[in-house]
């Protein structure tokens, strides 16, 4: 299986259950955690970051970037990041179903991104589905929050501290709680 199959699959949201699949995830697994040892285990200037960054996801690095390790990532090559946007210490991008942020996005300390689920069926419960979060514009993730496959953020929105979002927010809109409801819209 090629990255690009992959993709396409898990675009589709089709289960990711067949042995060819899992070995796929596997090696890209093992190549993320190489890249995220290099990027955690030691300094390095934002610009290096930048540079490690780029070689996990696969893709260009806007300058603007900034980031502050630990990151983790069991995927790694379904990731992207806008201009200006900032992650802190001790993030978690499960992003095999895909995870975007918007231009301006500020992510708090030790947020998850979980783009796969388990079925329910017990029989099944190792077959994964996946499902991409898409964060816009200028949206704030605070510390701890956890955010769940198939979440779209709107631009502007906030997620308090340790919120866990289990559905879309609409734009301008502060939510909040376990599961994350809304709490005020954002006014100006």
């Amino acid at each position: 299986m090629t990255l690009d199959e992959f993709l396409t699959h898990v675009g589709a949201r089709r289960p990711l259950d067949t042995p060819e699949i899992y070995a796929f995830m596997n090696r890209m697994s093992d190549e993320a955690q190489r890249i995220t040892a290099e990027l955690n285990g030691g300094y390095h200037t934002q610009e290096e970051l930048r540079v490690l960054f780029a070689r996990l996801t696969g893709k260009p690095v806007n300058a603007t970037l900034r980031i502050f390790p630990p990151l983790y990532t069991d995927f790694g090559r379904n990731i992207a990041v806008g201009a200006d946007v900032f992650i802190n210490a001790g993030c978690h991008f499960q992003d095999q179903g895909g995870v975007t942020l918007g231009d301006g996005c500020l992510i708090g300390h030790n947020v998850v991104f979980a783009t796969l689920n388990h079925d329910l069926d017990p029989a099944r419960r190792s077959a994964m589905t996946p499902a991409p979060i898409v964060l816009g514009r200028n949206v704030w993730i605070g510390s701890n929050a956890t955010i769940l496959q198939g979440v779209t953020i709107g631009d502007g929105a906030v997620v308090a501290a340790g919120a866990v979002v289990t559905k879309d927010v609409p734009a301008g809109t502060v939510v909040g709680g376990v599961p994350a409801r809304p709490i005020r819209k954002i006014e100006g």
